[in-house]
């Protein structure tokens, strides 16, 4: 070998990453006998050429010039894109000659647009749609020119790159592409659709200069050009890299060991390896196993490599049918029906896409010559070999056919599909949403099936949580596959410690309950100078609810119990006998009035805090403190109402009390109002009587 080929390894592959990787290796290898290095325009030649010391040799292709044309201002937000794209495609008509190639997201923008299209298309004009489910003979006719009439083609990105289209002297970009996005939080691809990117548009418009000078028409303007991403993510870092990790694994080596253009995405590669643990192909530290090396040998994804070498040459078509689109079209989601439609196509009319059955029966041919016999197993049973996260199990009290899935997720089936009376179903295709799936694809599967199947995985536990629904601790034992509970019933000798546990999830859904004692200690605590004390802000008190509320926490299981809980002793617990004497010392909790009555200190304002009777502070002449702070007293009269709010208990006797007298003596006639409160004797008795 003396030359080593560079084409074609564009960023957005993950096997092209994984390709030109080891091109790199196989370079390095072949240092001294190289004599050629042949690269594609889009990677940098030179870099690599200088290190293997070796000479470049480039080709550009020809291109014409393509003029762009934006619109003059942001197209409406209410128009639909189907109007839009009709219009610009219709004044693009107009102005210029030649064939048409108009951009659009989906088969579904495109049929809609073809409708648009078609009542306003000049006379000596064809339209043919172009996607990837048509049948290829509508693909080739696409693709043909048509010398009697002017074609307009409605196509997807597929014609971005793939094909070239003969004859074509405009684009038509409407500025979106459909992508599918791999979600590891779902365990899910969905397809979404984005704006382009300016290398996809300028890719796009490129299509209109390749056999003449040709226009670009773009549905947006020229400044919305600037807020489109250079570049599509790499499928590396958006899709889904089960089959990396397990080709990583075949090799024996780690992602860290290769040059990637472009490094795999760390979390979402971890969590590839996961699913392959969970398959069998790989053991606890991330090693290839004997089954995996079986599954490798399948070019199918792991999980439907795993399910054709588990249950053999029946599952074939299954495995070709879960790894293309949905054959049928406005057929409810029924796997078993797609396997009765590749039987007998002829059966389900019109709603075959022949295209797709074609590739799915062409493949389980392929596929079955691979396999070896097994034991027959139902579609329900073969499909949760290969999804064993996605067995589901419909949620009880539910109108609505609502499934929760054994990987943790929430799915749904329409009301009308024939699966959804069905207690335990198995989702081959879902639609993505993060928060509930809406079930695509799926077939029953009986109890029976699934503990033959995992039988090793299901399993008793105990479970004692916090429910918010029902505001309580709930103790039960019950049988489970992953978040499926197959078997439930009630936890009786259920572990106290176990109980408080759970009940801390519950302070945390319903938030701390001070009572007013409990309220003053945690105020005189977040007063105190002392730096020994712990930290008694909300914040650390609820991150710290396993350090000194635990311990505490005996029978308390419900809403009505915390509500009836002090906290009180236990954060008196957090405090050793030094820190309480300090504290008591400092930040004291009463204030010892002058009859030896001990009145709570509030220390939840600016000052600290008491309310005391006016008559019970005769005789004070220096007003009281704490910890070397005035105390606030809020002066109160015989009916507990307050008269005066003082700081200056000496300069209220000499100044205010006057008038406070004067009013207090006519509604309080019983009480005493001397005329010099500091020689008087404090008192909460009223005068006898005759005095």
């Amino acid at each position: 070998i003396g030359a080593v080929i560079f084409d074609e390894f564009h960023e957005r592959s993950i096997n092209s990453d994984l390709g030109l990787a080891l091109c790199l290796e196989v370079a390095e290898a072949l240092r001294e006998d190289l004599h050629l290095i042949v690269m594609s325009a889009t990677l940098d030649a030179a870099p690599i050429a200088q290190m293997m010391g070796a000479p470049v040799v480039t080709s550009e292709g020809r291109a014409f010039p393509v003029t762009p044309v934006h619109l003059p201002k942001p197209r409406p937000k209410d128009q639909r894109l189907e109007h839009a794209i009709a219009d610009l495609t219709t004044q693009a008509l107009r102005d210029t000659k030649g064939d048409a190639l108009v951009f659009l997201p989906g088969e579904g923008e495109i049929r809609r647009t073809e409708t648009a299209l078609t009542k306003a298309l000049p006379k000596g004009c064809v339209i043919a749609p172009l996607f990837g489910a048509m049948p290829f003979k509508a693909q080739q006719a696409a693709l043909t020119p048509d010398p009697a009439r002017r074609k307009i083609v409605l196509a997807t990105s597929i014609a971005e790159t793939s094909l070239t289209i003969p004859g074509i002297r405009v684009v038509v970009d409407a500025g979106l592409a459909r992508r599918s996005v791999f979600d590891p939080g779902t365990g899910m691809a969905r397809l979404i659709t984005e704006r382009v990117t300016r290398a996809e548009a300028t890719q796009r418009a490129g299509r209109a200069g390749r056999v003449a000078e040709g226009t670009a028409y773009k549905l947006w303007t020229k400044g919305e050009e600037g807020s489109l991403a250079a570049y599509p993510q790499p499928e590396i870092v958006t899709g889904d890299l089960c089959a990396l990790a397990l080709e990583l694994a075949l090799w024996g080596a780690d992602e860290g060991d290769l040059a990637f253009v472009t490094a795999p995405h760390a979390p979402r590669l971890a969590e590839a390896r996961n699913v392959l643990q969970m398959l069998g192909a790989l053991d606890g530290q991330n090693r290839i196993t004997a089954h995996g090396r079986a599954i490798a040998r399948h070019p199918l994804h792991p999980r439907l490599a795993h399910m054709l070498t588990t249950a053999g040459r029946d599952a074939a078509p299954l495995a070709a049918l879960m790894g293309e689109r949905d054959p049928l079209i406005g057929v409810p989601p029924d796997l078993g029906q797609r396997l009765r439609a590749l039987k007998n196509p002829k059966g389900f009319g019109k709603a075959v896409n022949q295209a797709a059955m074609s590739r799915i029966t062409a493949e389980a041919k392929r596929l079955a010559k691979s396999a070896e016999p097994r034991a027959p197993l139902s579609a329900g049973a073969m499909a949760a070999l290969a999804y064993p996260d996605r067995v589901g199990l419909r949620r009880p009290g539910q109108d609505t056919a609502r499934f929760l899935l054994s990987g943790g997720k929430g799915a749904v089936l329409p009301d009308d599909s024939p699966l959804a009376g069905q207690r335990l179903i198995v989702a081959t295709d879902l639609d993505g949403n993060p928060r509930e799936a809406r079930i695509r694809q799926a077939a029953p599967i009986s109890e029976a099936e699934l503990r033959d199947l995992f039988g090793d995985a299901i399993a008793w536990r105990n479970v004692c949580s916090w429910s918010k629904r029902d505001r309580r601790v709930i103790a039960r034992q019950q049988e489970a596959l992953g978040a499926l509970v197959l078997q439930d019933q009630l936890w009786k000798e259920a572990d106290p410690a176990d109980i408080a546990r759970a009940m801390l999830d519950g302070v945390r859904d319903l938030g701390l309950r001070l009572s007013a004692a409990a309220q003053r200690f945690v105020a005189r605590v977040r007063l105190s100078q002392d730096s020994t004390l712990p930290d008694m802000s909300e914040t650390a008190l609820m991150e710290d609810l396993e350090d000194w509320l635990l311990p505490h926490l005996g029978g308390v299981k419900t809403v009505e119990d915390w509500r009836g809980f002090d906290c009180l002793p236990a954060l008196k617990a957090r405090l050793d006998w030094p820190q309480q004497q300090r504290l008591d010392s400092d930040v004291p909790a009463h204030f010892t009035s002058p009859l030896g009555r001990k009145v709570p200190i509030d220390y939840g304002g600016d000052h600290p805090a008491i309310s005391v009777r006016l008559q019970e502070v005769f005789g004070v002449t220096a007003h009281p403190q704490v910890g070397g702070r005035p105390l606030q007293i809020t002066l109160l009269s015989p009916a507990q109402r307050p008269v005066q709010v003082t700081m200056d208990l000496p300069g209220f006797w000499a100044s205010s009390y006057a008038d406070v007298r004067k009013d207090m003596r006519g509604q309080y006639p019983k009480h005493p109002w001397p005329e010099d409160p500091t020689q008087a004797d404090p008192t909460l008795r009223a005068k006898r009587r005759g005095t």
